[in-house]
């Protein structure tokens, strides 16, 4: 079992270099594909306010699963095992010790002061700052979704590429940017969202914001 007491944090920082693509901590930091990470230890799964859970993971929050040393390092280990259904591409951190470290890194963290509810703040510059700002429709956005959806599924699952169901507008909205404008390195997705307009990615944001994840 991984041990935050073992663990080295200044190491666990380097290896969480991997998790910001989803997951944001410290001052200022954000709900975005996944959840903020601030103040994690002793938080119920799936209970952060502002996040669009999966009802797998809330399910697991309701039962009693609490986030401490031991259910990280098993959710980590292979978090869709551990919590079956999940929406967390991840596909799991091997090295028992590399677990120590992530760890013991977000235990310091949650030892500060959290992120205020995962909201944003006025003072960031925003990518895609106009779409955010139309309301998308999202009739247009099913019709627009036809070639996301042959990689992306509907379901919510996560088989290896990351799930695009019931994320938040803003956060699926700046993802899409930073394709578009190669921020994101992914050929695949900046050739399907180059020539995306402002009116198309507000409306798939609103398209799979709703719906539900399972």
């Amino acid at each position: 079992m991984a041990l935050a007491s073992e663990g080295d944090p200044d190491k666990g920082e380097k290896l969480f270099r991997a998790c910001v693509s989803c997951h944001e901590v410290g001052p200022n930091a954000r709900n975005g594909v996944g959840p903020h990470l601030d103040g994690l230890f002793e938080r119920s799964a799936g209970s952060l306010e502002g996040f669009k859970y999966s009802s797998a993971m809330k399910k697991q929050g309701q039962e009693g699963l609490v986030w401490n040393e031991t259910t990280l390092d098993l959710y980590l280990k292979k978090p869709r095992d551990y919590v079956p259904g999940t929406r967390m591409s991840y596909r799991g951190m091997r090295k028992p010790e590399d677990r120590t470290h992530i760890i013991a890194y977000l235990q310091e963290l949650s030892q500060a002061e959290p992120a205020a509810n995962g909201q944003e703040p006025k003072s960031r510059a925003e990518m895609g700052a106009v779409a955010m700002q139309i309301e998308g429709d999202p009739d247009y956005g099913e019709y627009l979704s036809s070639e996301c959806v042959t990689c992306h599924q509907v379901s919510g699952r996560a088989d290896g590429i990351p799930s695009i169901i019931g994320w938040p507008k803003k956060p699926f909205i700046r993802a899409l940017f930073e394709y578009k404008t190669n921020i994101r390195s992914h050929q695949v997705m900046q050739n399907m969202t180059v020539n995306l307009g402002n009116e198309e990615i507000a409306a798939l944001a609103a398209y799979f914001g709703t719906i539900d994840p399972q």
